[in-house]
């Protein structure tokens, strides 16, 4: 079990070898589900954009190929992260199109009220404290702008609860615990989609 909680356990915090292992398939093992995620985006021409926890930069590619016009800046506290999603966006970098940094999510170093969208993939099962978190996240978006929660467990599925008594600081989130969290935080006009066969769940909140 201690090699195996050890890799599980980088889906926290990529470091070291077993963290670029790790980041190096979080692209491909979740594309599926966070192609269904942002396939409930309805915002129109934003022009920045926030993915915060951008874990191997994956998504926020993907969201700069659905937003040709906007700019892309990606976050994540894992340095292991950071390395990969760069190398994944370097051509949007060179291009003036991105950036991506360390930074974490509890106490983000950006501006109030810069970005029409903010996004969250696979990621709040880890932040200190959803409402402490999405206070910040809503202090970085613009009045009307939106944040959208990507998640593969409902947190009643008992595949992810299991991770959850094996990854340190790991919390699985029912639909109804992110909406209580996010309407505590200032949010308002939330809506929710669950994947009809899968565990997947989307939330988006309007600021």
């Amino acid at each position: 079990m201690g090699l195996y909680k050890n890799f599980v356990s980088q889906t926290r915090k990529p470091e070291g070898t077993l963290g670029k292992m790790m980041v190096n398939g979080m692209n491909g093992g979740h594309a599926k589900m966070a192609d269904w995620g942002i396939s409930h985006l309805e915002i129109v021409n934003p022009s920045e954009l926030l993915e915060i926890g951008c874990g191997g930069g994956r998504n926020a590619g993907e969201l700069m190929k659905k937003y040709p016009s906007a700019y892309m800046t990606a976050v994540d506290y894992s340095e292991v992260s950071v390395e990969k999603a760069t190398s994944v966006n370097q051509a949007a970098i060179d291009n003036g199109r991105c950036e991506i940094r360390q930074a974490d999510v509890s106490s983000l170093d950006l501006p109030d009220e810069k970005y029409d969208l903010a996004t969250a993939f696979e990621t709040i099962y880890f932040w200190p404290g959803l409402e402490k978190c999405f206070t910040e996240v809503a202090r970085v978006l613009k009045k009307g702008g939106s944040f959208m929660i990507v998640n593969e467990s409902d947190g009643t599925d008992d595949a992810s609860l299991k991770f959850e008594k094996i990854i340190d600081g790991m919390k699985c989130y029912t639909i109804e615990n992110i909406e209580f969290a996010l309407y505590s935080s200032g949010f308002s006009d939330v809506k929710s989609f669950h994947h009809e066969s899968k565990p997947w769940i989307t939330v988006i909140a309007t600021k």
